[in-house]
């Protein structure tokens, strides 16, 4: 330590005095706040500060993701690490991938997930999206998936919903299936089939896929098939009404599913 006054420290260093003095004033809110986004990680663990934001504002907090990015260093919370990036979603060379969506129900797209129970017997998992709105418009789960299944959550969608321009999806049986393709054609679709091998070029759903299995299922033991129904509707749920999506500027795909503070009985299933 130099024997020297603060003043005559500051004046050779050229720093200001007031900004050695100043005595840093906490938010009459801090604690709350801190408790707050605390409870929100541990709730969601794979948020980042910038979704936790998001939520804390749709709750009444006024804040911004600075004030929220320093808590979160503060409290040593992680910030999941991003996923690897891929290859070019849109094809140059005339593919179906080239077809972007402009308006909802103007693509939708749906591939298959698979998870095992305890027993370990497997467990298919039909994932259906909107890709303009981000919506997931179903899980269907079973334990077998077949074309005629396909069909049938198809029909029911298109019932509640209405009927899309396209669905894209892979080259698997029980898209290909003709009585699929025959279907489709008869009421109007446009069915848009990715290269094999490339599931870039399904990159919407994919990327449904990969946070499905990032925020719930790799995090969950499903000891039952009613289990695994109940709880992976429960997550679509949220998805959809809730869950802050960064490509919509943090807002949920269908938040207009929320009436009077409970869910509504927006199923498609």
């Amino acid at each position: 330590m130099l024997n020297v006054s603060q003043r005559r420290a500051c004046r050779v260093l050229g720093q200001p005095l007031s900004t050695q003095r100043h005595v840093r004033k906490e938010p009459e809110d801090e604690e709350k706040l801190v408790e707050r986004i605390i409870e929100l990680a541990f709730q969601y663990g794979r948020y980042g500060y910038r979704r936790i934001t998001a939520l804390l504002r749709s709750e009444g907090w006024r804040v911004n993701h600075k004030r929220v990015e320093r808590i979160w260093r503060q409290e040593g919370l992680k910030v999941p690490k991003k996923q690897p990036k891929k290859g070019r979603l849109w094809l140059a060379d005339g593919s179906c991938i080239r077809l972007r969506p402009e308006r909802k129900d103007h693509v939708w797209s749906y591939d298959f997930a698979m998870i095992r129970t305890t027993d370990g017997k497997p467990i298919r998992i039909l994932v259906i999206i909107d890709e303009y709105t981000r919506e997931c418009l179903s899980l269907l789960v079973a334990r077998r998936l077949r074309s005629q299944d396909v069909l049938d959550q198809l029909y029911e969608l298109f019932i509640l919903r209405g009927i899309p321009d396209h669905i894209r999806s892979d080259n698997g049986p029980e898209f290909t299936a003709k009585v699929v393709r025959e279907w489709l054609a008869k009421i109007g679709v446009s069915t848009l089939f990715i290269e094999p091998g490339s599931p870039w070029e399904n990159g919407y759903v994919e990327s449904f896929i990969g946070k499905l299995r990032d925020e719930l299922l790799n995090g969950e033991i499903f000891d039952t098939l009613l289990e695994a129904k109940v709880v992976i509707e429960n997550w679509r749920r949220e998805y959809n009404q809730f869950r802050p999506h960064s490509s919509l500027g943090y807002k949920p795909p269908a938040p207009e599913a929320y009436e009077h503070g409970n869910l509504t009985l927006n199923v498609y299933q």
